[in-house]
């Protein structure tokens, strides 16, 4: 009847809401700031810290931060006003998300970012609105990002220690 969630620790969530309220991405890349692309940019840092740190976090451990993330979006989307149906709908529409950003990226040969522009412009720009400059800036600080990433700690990636500074 009543859902019981593992208590998790948020920390690794915060700092990627954190991350994903950076104003850069709105006011110097002109996003939307709304719910779905805080969502989207949430997706693209957690792809990044799972994709270099996966022969560090073992399975469980994957699936608990997965679940983790993916439990604070739906108490986010219930404070929103969605009812079960609606939230069942959109959890179930970011799930494909999540895993169709992951696999473009893992199945990308080339590490870079630039090379993934056309995922960003399909998450991020719609055809209306597609800048060259702002898509390559994209790029670069998920490329910046990445870079960051690389040499943290595990531990302290978990722990929501990631003190990234984007230099424009």
């Amino acid at each position: 009847m009543f859902a019981s969630y593992k208590k998790h620790n948020n920390q690794l969530y915060n700092k990627l809401v954190e991350l994903s309220r950076n104003k850069f991405f709105y006011q110097d890349l002109k996003l939307l700031d709304n719910f779905e692309t805080r969502v989207l940019l949430i997706f693209f840092h957690f792809i990044i810290i799972l994709k270099l740190k996966k022969k560090e976090i073992n399975k469980d451990r994957s699936q608990d931060l997965f679940d983790n993330i993916f439990q604070n979006i739906e108490v986010n989307i219930r404070e929103l006003g969605y009812g079960d149906t609606g939230v069942n709908k959109t959890m179930k529409n970011l799930n494909k998300i999540f895993y169709d950003i992951l696999f473009k990226i893992d199945e990308s040969e080339n590490s870079s970012f630039l090379y993934k522009e056309k995922l960003l412009n399909k998450y991020f720009y719609n055809s209306k609105n597609t800048n060259k400059q702002n898509s390559v800036k994209l790029a670069n600080y998920m490329d910046d990002f990445q870079n960051f990433c690389f040499d943290l700690n595990v531990n302290n990636v978990l722990k929501g220690s990631i003190n990234f500074k984007f230099k424009v």
